[in-house]
C-alpha cells in the first residue's frame, strides 16, 4: 500500500525526524537506564524501545494520512518493514548516544 506514495514518502520523513530526536531524548530520560529497567543490554533494550514508540507513532500518523486521504487499510507489518529499513541508523545512534 505504501511503497510509491506521497503517503510513504512523508512516513519516511516521520521516522527520519524521529530518529534524529533519539540523541536528546535518551540523554533526557534514559541517564541511568541499566538501574531503572534492569536491563543487561542498554544498545538492545533502547533500540526497541525505540522501534516501538516509532511504530506506533507511525500507525497514529497513517491513520490521520488515511482518514483524510481516500482511506485503506493499514498493514503493521509493512510499516515494521518500513522502519526496519532504518535500523543501522537508529541502531548507530543509539549506540553513540550510551558510549558518550
Amino acid at each position: 500500500m505504501l511503497q510509491d506514495s506521497s503517503i510513504r514518502k512523508s512516513l519516511d520523513l516521520y521516522i527520519k525526524n524521529r530518529i534524529l530526536d533519539v540523541d536528546s531524548e535518551i540523554k533526557q530520560t534514559f541517564p541511568n537506564i541499566k538501574k531503572i529497567w534492569k536491563c543487561e543490554n542498554e544498545l538492545d533494550f533502547l533500540y526497541g524501545y525505540y522501534v516501538g514508540k516509532i511504530e506506533e507513532g507511525a500507525l497514529r500518523y497513517l491513520l490521520k494520512a488515511t482518514r483524510a486521504s481516500a482511506g485503506g487499510y493499514v498493514d503493521s507489518f509493512e510499516i515494521r518493514g518500513i522502519i526496519e529499513s532504518y535500523k543501522n541508523q537508529l541502531y548507530n545512534i543509539i549506540k553513540t548516544v550510551i558510549n558518550q
